[in-house]
């Protein structure tokens, strides 16, 4: 799934992934594929509720980016990725900060799965948005979106321009910011989460910059075994703000 060269449209296909996008975000959709012989209710319906222009999927040659062997079951959305997304100052204006807020903020997460896996594991623990900077970091593209499951569509995802200052702009609200670090000073285990919370996800090989772990108030680490060197960056971040989640509840409604 790739950008259009000429309108900036990502598609999406898979019968799940469409229905999350027609029933949490249809403003973000552009246009529906179907084969002539689709005949999913649900999603037929919420097309025509919203109005959204319906096309014939032709299977020898596919929206731009579709592999005509994808599994697409019928159905393929153009969307405009770049409408997910929410400016940081606006989305600030709406948030509820409370004990039980959470945020978690990318720093340089460049592959795709890695920030389409974290957005689903956000989505899943209960967190208030996800923050995303525009510099040496995967953007939202039809493959986060797919790995994500259709999370994308469920949680704010929000743009922000400096990583270090919207950590000390959280700060000077109430969050205390915990930067994943292996060798973090800090473990999942015993750590007690009293404050809103906000934790920054470093790149997959380099890890957090230096100027980001010195912004932050903790570097956390998840314990594991000798016999295993490290946890991936999804799977550490799943671990992570699994453990925030256990002590607010009050987050998963």
């Amino acid at each position: 799934m790739k950008k259009t060269a000429n309108n900036n449209v990502e598609y999406i296909f898979g019968k799940h992934a469409v229905y999350e996008v027609l029933a949490n975000r249809p403003d973000v959709l552009v246009e529906v594929h179907t084969t002539s012989d689709f005949s999913i209710d649900s999603i037929l319906e919420l097309i025509e509720k919203n109005n959204i222009p319906v096309k014939k999927l032709n299977l020898k040659n596919p929206p731009r980016g579709v592999s005509s062997n994808a599994s697409h079951q019928g159905v393929v959305a153009g969307i405009k990725s770049d409408k997910l997304t929410v400016p940081y100052k606006d989305f600030k204006k709406t948030l509820s900060i409370t004990p039980d807020t959470a945020l978690l903020i990318l720093g340089e997460v460049q592959d795709p799965h890695n920030v389409g896996a974290v957005i689903r594991s956000a989505a899943a623990f209960g967190f208030a948005g996800v923050l995303i900077p525009p510099h040496n970091q995967a953007p939202v593209t039809g493959t986060v979106v797919k790995v994500s499951a259709g999370m994308a569509f469920r949680i704010p995802l929000v743009t922000i321009s400096n990583v270090n200052a919207v950590i000390r702009d959280l700060q000077q609200s109430g969050f205390w910011v915990y930067g994943l670090e292996g060798d973090g000073t800090v473990s999942t285990v015993n750590e007690e989460f009293a404050k809103p919370t906000a934790f920054v996800l470093g790149n997959e090989g380099s890890g957090l910059r230096e100027k980001t772990k010195e912004a932050c108030d903790d570097l956390i680490s998840v314990p594991i075994s000798k016999r295993c060197e490290s946890l991936n960056a999804a799977a550490a971040t799943a671990v992570v703000l699994a453990s925030w989640s256990a002590q607010h509840q009050a987050a998963l409604d």
